[in-house]
């Protein structure tokens, strides 16, 4: 292979984790039909609440709706996935969400649609959304070998990335063209076929002595990630840079201000964009031990972007800022990810996995809540510019407040090595266990022998 081919293949995902498992593939087939089929309600529904108020106070209260649900479901979600099988929780909120996007629809068929069933839903997805993430969450660790977390989450983003450029792109001709109703339609049969998906699932049950769901649990998990100055690290830069960065909820409201309505859903695919970019050259991230410098980098990137895509007339200029800024996420991201995947005790996963929730979660629900708000008093470009400019600077102040997020490496971090040595005992031990017929862990997904 010559010197430039050999680059160029360096920067191409690092496929691993698909060759190694046949529940990761199943995940991410399941993730993108996901992604892309619940795109087209992300993009409809705050845009029914638009047509239905006019106010940006009354789109961006969805995230006031949605915090609550989303806060204690996620750290009850969390103790649940230490306790119960992880793939039956999987299954049971990917059917309830479905339904979810069968009463949007049923409410659109109304000759005079009503506004509350809206906030209902909305809170009721974002109360399964907490249940579901930590068993996700925490079974990718499960099912991921240590030294592929990386690679895993970038393949992980460049899925999220393929369904949401798709989706809202598509879902803002649909409900343009066609109503709200079809766009629901659509995230109604993107369930069905992910719960099939989920139904060839392995068992992923708890560990024997697994405790069952309870307030002690779960402040056991809060104490450990307490105790963990670069977990708390990870948690603190992803919530600051959502609730003071991210403004779309009032994406319809700018699109308006810049008198390009027709840019709506190229705005909400914009970050997917620069995140896919990032994603098809991310070979080179498997490769990275200081995955602290990631996150911090990553999220004061998207602090400046989004600054930058305030402060901005011209339409296509936003759309290129919105677009690095998706990059930046992406790559705090992937440093937060594999930070949480090894590192953190098998026997705490879930439990850590719900703090993770709130942590890439609370964030841009408070954030939707801050830009209404904040678009309302002020405009909705200043409110965009602002957002992005305090996003960097606490960024800025977090580093100096944990610095040991700064200097983490994952071949000398304590935890690091002795999560990798946890698994690594695990894997030894189902081996043992299986017997010559039996798929194990590391033959699963292995091409047949010839």
């Amino acid at each position: 292979m010559s010197p430039a081919l050999a680059r160029l293949s360096a920067l191409l995902p690092d496929l691993a984790p698909w060759r190694a498992s046949a529940d990761f593939r199943l995940l991410w087939v399941q993730g993108l039909v996901t992604y892309f089929s619940g795109a087209m309600a992300m993009i409809a529904l705050p845009l029914q609440i638009k047509e239905l108020t006019g106010s940006p106070l009354a789109v961006g209260a969805m995230g006031a709706v949605e915090l609550v649900p989303l806060v204690v479901f996620g750290l009850y979600g969390g103790a649940l996935a230490d306790a119960v099988d992880r793939r039956k929780v999987i299954l049971a909120t990917e059917a309830g969400l479905g339904l979810l996007a069968l009463l949007l629809l049923v409410n659109a068929l109304l000759p005079e649609p009503l506004i509350w069933p809206l906030y209902v839903v909305a809170a009721g997805v974002s109360a399964l959304a907490g249940l579901q993430r930590p068993a996700l969450d925490s079974l990718l660790a499960r099912i991921v070998p240590h030294e592929h977390q990386t690679a895993a989450a970038a393949l992980n983003s460049l899925r999220w990335q393929m369904g949401s450029i798709a989706g809202p792109a598509l879902a803002g001709l649909v409900v343009a063209y066609a109503g709200h109703a079809p766009a629901y339609g659509v995230t109604i049969a993107g369930f069905a076929v992910s719960v099939l998906l989920c139904t060839r699932l392995s068992p992923a049950p708890p560990a024997h002595d697994a405790e069952k769901p309870s307030l002690r649990g779960i402040a056991e998990g809060a104490r450990y990630a307490w105790s963990r100055p670069v977990l708390l690290g990870t948690y603190a830069v992803d919530m600051a840079a959502m609730f003071f960065a991210f403004p779309n909820a009032i994406f319809p409201f700018l699109a308006d201000e810049l008198d390009a309505d027709w840019s709506l859903g190229l705005m909400y695919a914009a970050g997917s964009v620069g995140s896919l970019v990032l994603g098809l050259t991310s070979g080179w991230t498997s490769g990275v031990r200081r995955h602290g410098l990631l996150v911090v980098g990553g999220a004061a990137g998207w602090g400046v972007a989004i600054a930058a895509a305030g402060w901005f007339g011209n339409v296509w200029a936003v759309l290129v800022c919105l677009a690095f800024a998706g990059a930046g996420d992406m790559l705090s991201g992937l440093g937060r990810a594999t930070i949480w995947n090894q590192t953190i005790p098998e026997e705490l996963r879930g439990r850590l996995a719900g703090i993770e929730v709130l942590s890439y979660s609370v964030g841009p629900q408070l954030g939707q809540v801050r830009a209404g708000a904040m678009a309302g008093w002020t405009g909705t470009r200043t409110a965009v510019w602002t957002g992005g400019v305090a996003c960097v600077a606490s960024v800025g102040l977090l580093c100096l407040a944990l610095p040991k997020l700064l200097t983490y490496d994952s071949a000398t971090d304590e935890d690091s090595r002795r999560r990798r040595a946890q698994q690594d005992a695990a894997r030894r031990t189902d081996h043992r266990e299986a017997p010559d017929h039996q798929e194990t862990p590391e033959r699963r997904g292995a091409p047949d022998p010839v």
